[in-house]
């Protein structure tokens, strides 16, 4: 096992977690984890079931003399979110990931852990393997593909599962409970691009990076700058005063992640380099200044470069300017009863030109439906100024919060009981796939809950050690009461 994890308890819940971040797990590519999951549950001769996208649910009989009890699931995802800085050279669909201990966190080398959900998903397997436990009748899910669009709940099929309680692995701050969950969706833009005749010109790449990113509802409230966002206004701002022409934009590459890195590639005259060069950086320093606090790492780079593209028209680029400022991005509305809960929000996500057009992503996430589909129609509405399409595939449902449930009851006590202290409970401005399984299995007693980690989604990503050891306390503390 990696020298990270040498003498970190419970040992076999880290060193499941060390094998599975052996194992290529990016969202919809989740089949060799899966295997390993039912290569562990045929080990201990426990019973197993592959759907057919590829969820696995595996069945452990009670302790003895506690068959009667209430069935219970285990919960989490397999996939995770692949990403990585610019200069670290990680191929995900083969390469390990790389852990490092930093005092009292886990982290990797330059790219995301997946600790989200790799450590729920480590607890379960632990779980399955310790016989030593007291528990009733189990089951435990593992989801795919949870990070892009909550597709493996999405197609659970009925009867897959047995268990009336579920305890989602899958939360991010040690003590507290979360017992609701916004809903969300996406809108996929196509806005089709016009080119000039061949020019000329030199070609110049424009780049904003070092921003810190993260999760596009849990860190939508940090104020942190979106990539995309920055280098639209810095070109936007330029163009009013110098003309140049934009050949191609990329930023963003996953759903549910804040952008971290944005570039455009643009032609310039000789004789305006050196305006251009001056003007973009002056405005860079209002943006730095902006981010001093949240973002205090944000890079402009500007560097001579080659393109496979002609620049867009005139007319083409400045619509294009205009829409990438007007969509709406970050928090929208804060929730009007649960102090600093976000109720609705939004996230300028992906954008990639082509030769003939650019695709846009934008994720929107709320608590109300009705939020949910005003903000998305907000979003419809500037892409129908601009004259791009628009798809709005739909969404997951939200996860209504029952502070009656006796499940909640329960576990309120037991952490009580085990630490001398109350667990925080509240709801959570991200998708969960409990809200899904809820619809799916109606009455299902719902809890989520886990270890604290740090900027999921992010390469800043990390994992409390010390809170590993508590979530695997409570959790089994949790198991032998339920019993």
């Amino acid at each position: 096992m990696n020298d990270a994890f040498k003498d970190l308890k419970p040992a076999l819940l880290w060193q499941h977690f060390a094998k599975i971040l052996e194992i290529p797990h990016c969202s919809g590519h989740e089949e060799a984890l899966g295997d390993y999951i039912i290569s562990v549950a045929k080990a201990n001769g426990l019973e197993w079931q592959r759907d057919a996208v590829g969820n696995v649910v595996v069945r452990k009989k009670a302790s003895p003399g506690h068959e009667q009890a209430t069935g219970v699931i285990l919960q989490g995802h397999l996939d995770m979110v692949c990403e990585k800085n610019s200069d670290v050279e990680h191929d995900f669909s083969r390469d390990a990931i790389q852990p490092v201990r930093q005092g009292e966190w886990i982290q990797a080398k330059g790219t995301t852990l997946g600790a989200d959900n790799g450590i729920g998903v480590a607890a379960a397997l632990a779980v399955m393997e310790d016989d030593s436990l007291v528990h009733g009748p189990l089951e435990f899910l593992f989801t795919v593909d949870e990070e892009t669009g909550l597709t493996g709940a999405t197609r659970l099929e009925p009867g897959f599962l047995q268990g009336k309680m579920l305890l989602n692995l899958d939360s991010e701050e040690e003590g507290s409970f979360t017992i609701g969950c916004a809903g969300g969706a996406d809108t996929e833009i196509i806005y089709p691009l016009a080119r000039q005749e061949k020019q000329n010109h030199s070609f110049w790449q424009v780049k904003v990076s070092g921003l810190r990113g993260g999760h596009s509802g849990l860190d939508i409230n940090q104020g942190r700058g979106n990539a995309i966002k920055i280098l639209a206004r810095l070109l936007w701002e330029v163009y009013q005063e110098l003309d140049f022409s934009l050949v191609s934009f990329t930023g963003g590459n996953k759903r549910n992640a804040i952008p971290r890195e944005a570039w455009a590639e643009i032609a310039l005259p000789p004789e305006k380099e050196n305006e251009f060069k001056t003007k973009i950086e002056q405005l860079f320093q209002d943006v730095q200044f902006e981010l001093r606090v949240v973002d205090g790492g944000v890079r402009l780079s500007l560097e001579q470069t080659s393109s496979d593209f002609i620049p867009l028209t005139a007319s083409c680029q400045r619509t294009l300017f205009n829409f990438l400022l007007a969509l709406p991005h970050g928090v929208i509305s804060m929730h009007p009863e649960i102090e600093g809960l976000v109720e609705t929000s939004t996230n300028l996500a992906i954008i990639k030109t082509h030769e003939k057009e650019a695709e846009i992503v934008c994720s929107s996430r709320s608590s109300v439906a009705s939020a949910l589909r005003s903000v998305r129609e907000v979003i419809r509405a500037c892409a129908q100024l601009a004259g791009a399409e628009v798809t709005q595939p739909e969404g997951y449902p939200a996860w209504t919060p029952n502070l009656d449930s006796p499940l909640l009851k329960t576990m309120k006590e037991v952490y009580k009981k085990t630490f001398g202290q109350e667990p925080e409970v509240g709801a959570v401005h991200a998708g969960l796939e409990c809200g899904i399984i809820g619809e799916k299995y109606p009455g299902m007693d719902m809890i989520s809950f886990g270890p604290t980690i740090e900027h999921p989604h992010s390469p800043e990503e990390r994992v409390h050690i010390g809170s590993v050891e508590k979530f695997w306390k409570f959790l089994t503390a949790v198991l032998a009461t339920l019993a």
